[in-house]
């Protein structure tokens, strides 16, 4: 919690920044004790909460006090906030933020108490702001929250946020507030700030915030270009280092640098030459995770400068390996040419690699998604990589385009998280598409692969230690909890009564029972993958004891392998756009 103002004889405003999860198959709440991945849209709103108040923008004899709730690692409980509200006076706004397609449904349940008990409501996000600046019409969802009374807010918050409380507080809030069109300049505006009860509660004490927004490309897939824009707007040098230096004062070090593709950002060299001084000069070490594309290599200096600044770990668009497939998604600037050569540099630094894969594209069958891992396995040194079920989310250019259709697509957004099949597929039916899915995880991540890695990690100067961690939650948030890592983190929390609505409550004996016994089973399961691992672990660093190790994938590039290496010679496609 954080709290301004002095003197009780003040009126209270109270303000409740929401971050909400979504359900799971059986109708509950995704939460855990300890999360991974922060939520930075609760950075940047706690941050410019922190500036209206600094700015009394509801007046000197007000004091707003600030709750930040990330509902992932937090159990969210609308009686006890409401009676809190209610002890201070009635004023107040509760404001859903950040919410995504999949967490909208979650959101407007977690909205109808306190519309019930007379509360302000305010919900912004990426569905919001997609939706309404890619469809023709309301979507049934934001229509069924204004019916509640609940307020939208598509756009992005600086700026505004002091209207949307002034409006609160006079209980004036509007039906929408829609501000796309005016995308704010970064540079020297508040700046993110996360609070540090919520920092407490992730995994690795990882603090996040964006230090650019926007994307040059046209993935028919992506939300964010038609959110953010194709623009590069970004904070300063100064900026950044204000928000390490914040963080560093309350002893967090280690960062998710949240740009969607932070090698496109226009400031990228002055925020790493920046980084990089305060290391050299005043031995402020940060380590940073980051976003980037394809062609991040071809940037001078960029990984140079990336590795000199305490970047150990970067999340790479890869997609596909099928040409024909990258082109359908208007993923025209990935080439499987430059993979290798991307992933080696990164490797040269000691940097750990996760990459994304896309599984669902039109030319994409279950024998070709198995082919395509085997030959990624062999030939690129790729760490980490996370499956997704290609999904039309609102907001994004294929959704827009099968709604204009009128394709059928499924209309529960919960299901609209990467994870689940929710239009029909050219080649695969939705159950073949799910087996698929799964099929990849188990795919990769084999125990004599994970060795390879493991090898490739010695051989590159990575912790092996730290590797084999990582592949160990990747695969078992995947594995055990049949849950995608992006989204996963450390000890499944249920309640009872924390179900969907459309779901009947289970019997407490057997609700208890049965929650024990499937955390009592996935303890086991994950003991066991974890000893299995260790053992790998040990094997590996027993072989390489006395010598270097190398494979295809380390292979240094050269012009034969377009004749020799099954990523380029696999299809048509490939083999004409290795040649180009």
């Amino acid at each position: 919690m954080s709290t301004r103002g002095n003197g009780n004889s003040k009126e209270r405003f109270r303000l409740y920044l929401i971050k909400p999860s979504h359900y799971d198959d059986d109708g509950y709440i995704i939460q855990w004790y300890w999360t991974d991945i922060p939520s930075n849209t609760m950075a940047v709103l706690h941050g410019v909460a922190l500036d209206c108040i600094e700015q009394r923008v509801l007046g000197d004899e007000v004091e707003i006090h600030i709750t930040a709730l990330d509902e992932c690692n937090t159990r969210i409980r609308p009686e006890k906030i409401i009676a809190e509200i209610k002890q201070s006076g009635n004023k107040s706004l509760i404001a859903l933020v950040g919410v995504q397609s999949n967490q909208f449904p979650r959101a407007i349940d977690i909205a109808r108490p306190f519309r019930a008990a007379g509360i302000p409501v305010c919900v912004g996000g990426f569905h919001t702001s997609g939706s309404l600046a890619m469809l023709p019409q309301t979507p049934p969802e934001i229509q069924e929250a204004w019916d509640l009374g609940i307020s939208i807010f598509a756009g992005e918050v600086e700026g505004h946020f002091h209207t949307v409380l002034s409006d609160a507080y006079h209980g004036e809030l509007r039906p929408l507030y829609d501000v796309m069109s005016n995308l704010p300049n970064l540079e020297n505006v508040c700046l993110p700030n996360m609070p540090k009860s919520l920092i407490g509660k992730s995994m690795s004490a990882r603090g996040s915030f964006d230090a650019g927004r926007g994307c040059p490309f046209q993935c028919s897939f992506c939300t964010i270009i038609n959110v953010q824009g194709r623009r590069s707007r970004h904070r300063t040098a100064d900026d950044i280092e204000e928000i390490l230096r914040q963080h560093h004062a309350r002893g967090v070090k280690k960062f998710f640098i949240t740009d969607d593709n932070f090698a496109r950002n226009s400031n990228w060299e002055a925020i790493f030459d920046r980084i990089i001084e305060l290391r050299n000069n005043e031995g402020l070490k940060f380590n940073f995770f980051i976003q980037v594309d394809t062609l991040c290599h071809k940037i001078t200096n960029f990984i140079e400068k990336a590795g000199a600044a305490g970047v150990d770990r970067v999340f790479i668009g890869l997609e596909n390996i099928n040409p024909d497939n990258l082109i359908a998604a208007n993923k025209k600037q990935n080439r499987i040419s430059e993979y290798r050569t991307m992933l080696q540099a990164w490797k040269s630094i000691g940097v750990i690699t996760s990459c994304g894969y896309i599984i669902g594209f039109p030319h994409d069958t279950r024998e070709r998604v198995l082919r395509d891992i085997e030959i990624i396995k062999r030939e690129l040194p790729m760490d980490l990589i996370a499956f997704f079920c290609l999904t039309p989310l609102p907001g994004s250019e294929d959704h827009k385009v099968l709604d204009a259709r009128n394709v059928p697509m499924d209309p529960d957004m919960n299901n609209y998280d990467t994870e689940h099949v929710t239009t029909a597929h050219p080649l695969m039916s939705k159950d073949e598409f799910m087996e698929t899915y799964r099929q990849a995880w188990h795919a990769f991540y084999t125990p004599k692969h994970v060795g390879t890695i493991l090898k490739r990690a010695v051989a590159c100067g990575v912790k092996p230690h730290l590797m084999m961690r990582k592949m160990l939650f990747y695969y078992g948030c995947q594995a055990i909890e049949n849950i995608h890592p992006f989204q996963g983190g450390l000890l499944r929390r249920k309640y009872r009564k924390d179900r969907r609505q459309d779901r009947s409550l289970e019997n407490p004996l057997v609700f208890y029972g049965k929650h024990a016994w499937e955390t009592f089973v996935k303890c086991c399961r994950f003991a066991l993958m974890m000893g299995r691992y260790q053992w790998i672990l040990r094997c590996v660093e027993r072989e390489l004891r006395e010598k270097t190790y190398t494979d295809l994938a380390l292979t240094p590039v050269n012009d034969d392998d377009i004749h020799t290496l099954e990523i380029f010679t696999v299809n048509k496609a490939a083999s004409a756009q290795a040649q180009n």
